[in-house]
């Protein structure tokens, strides 16, 4: 004889699994912290910064 599952513990347990898989799909993702976008985000501003700083004035702007 078949041993008796509990239907409810089943599906909740399978809804728990996918939830994870769904979680590290999203860790993935969308893994960055804060503080690692803002040290990009200044990074690039920086950058940007000193280029400006290279340029040279042809004149033909008025």
């Amino acid at each position: 004889m078949a041993d008796v599952i509990n239907l409810k513990r089943f599906k909740k347990r399978s809804e728990r699994e996918q939830s994870a898989q769904q979680a590290d799909a999203n860790r993935v993702r969308f893994g960055r912290t804060k503080a690692e976008r803002a040290l990009d985000q200044r990074r690039k501003d920086r950058a940007g910064d000193l280029l400006d700083q290279h340029k040279l004035d042809d004149g033909d702007a008025s």
